[in-house]
């Protein structure tokens, strides 16, 4: 289907395996270590995953994506509503959330592991810390948009608050609460693997910055590759069809299909 539908199934195998070819061509000619081609990182991807090391250390890292993802979401959700319901709320809370905003996730990491140590809660902490803000604006603005004749059907109608949040509210924040969940993914990882590089003794963040340390860039490819690969089949295995699942009855020929 094209024009104003899906693209074609083709448009999404063209760019990635281009790129494959163009770093083989390159790492051919360059021969150099500091640029391995993909069958070295392939090999050294097969040896970590044999040994165990890729599995132990990659799940370690989602372990922390996860907690710190459900954390964020909740917390970022539940404050953006409010700020986006009520003016008051929003005033007093939109410095801290501009303050939050700008302040580096790197300064963040840091802070807590001083304050708290070199532990496991400082390192979600610190990830939740950075999430929260971004989640918080982008649903502060979806609790705006919610349309008031929709909310004076359900006040006609005598709609419960649990029947107000699920038939009126969530149908029109989900696109928001969609970005939020795409873009917190995206953000969330690449935080974490800092938590690691500088405060923990697991997890890929780990590995890379012992690959780092010799100069291993067939081990910080093999890691990295391997964490992008599991973060896009959880956005094409389960975001995508969720997005699409719910946003059904924007497409009056999907919805009845």
């Amino acid at each position: 289907m094209t024009g104003r539908g899906y693209a074609p199934v083709w448009c999404y195998w063209v760019v990635l395996p281009g790129l494959v070819v163009f770093w083989f061509l390159i790492a051919m000619a360059l021969d150099s270590s500091l640029l391995p081609t993909p069958l070295a990182v392939g090999r050294t991807l097969y040896a970590e995953a044999a040994n165990g090391e890729l599995w132990l250390n990659l799940g370690a890292t989602l372990a922390r994506v996860a907690v710190a993802f459900v954390i964020a979401m909740g917390l970022g959700v539940t404050i953006g509503v409010v700020m986006g319901r009520s003016e008051t709320t929003n005033a007093l809370l939109d410095p801290l959330l501009l303050l939050m905003l700008n302040l580096p996730a790197l300064v963040t990491i840091i802070l807590m592991y001083v304050w708290f140590g070199l532990v496991e809660s400082a390192a979600v902490l610190a990830v939740v810390i950075n999430k929260v803000p971004n989640v918080a604006v982008t649903l502060r603005e979806g609790a705006r948009s919610l349309d008031p004749k929709l909310e004076s059907m359900a006040t006609a109608y005598r709609f419960s608050r649990w029947q107000r949040a699920r038939e009126v509210w969530l149908p029109q924040l989900f696109p928001y609460l969609m970005a939020a969940m795409r873009g917190g993914l995206a953000l969330i990882w690449k935080i974490v693997l800092v938590v690691e590089l500088l405060g923990r003794s697991n997890g890929v963040g780990f590995k890379l910055n012992m690959a780092f340390q010799v100069f291993d860039v067939a081990t910080i490819l093999a890691y990295s590759l391997a964490f992008v690969a599991v973060v896009q089949v959880i956005e094409l295995a389960l975001l995508q069809p969720l997005e699409r699942r719910a946003s059904r009855w924007r497409r009056p020929e999907l919805a009845h299909a």
